[in-house]
């Protein structure tokens, strides 16, 4: 088995922020959008303003985000069993 590349692991991290944050963007922008607003007349370029706007201030939300979640999902998932 190979040993994990750390640059290559942190890496891979980042680009699934980018993933993610662009797919929440995408998904969040869109539902609220129709809630909002509905279906006006340029509603395809309203849209698309709003969620290139919304998607950089996304992944640097998760830049922060991301790994203060990592460490509460590992507390949380390695905390000690208590017996009885």
């Amino acid at each position: 088995m190979q040993n994990p590349d750390p640059k290559r692991e942190k890496l891979t991290i980042i680009l699934a922020q980018v993933f993610i944050s662009c797919l929440m963007a995408l998904m969040m922008t869109f539902l609220f959008s129709i809630l909002l607003q509905g279906f006006p007349e340029g509603w395809a370029l309203i849209w698309l303003r709003n969620w290139l706007t919304a998607w950089p201030v996304a992944f640097l939300l998760s830049l922060g985000v991301g790994p203060l979640s990592f460490k509460l999902a590992f507390r949380v998932m390695h905390r000690p069993v208590r017996e009885g």
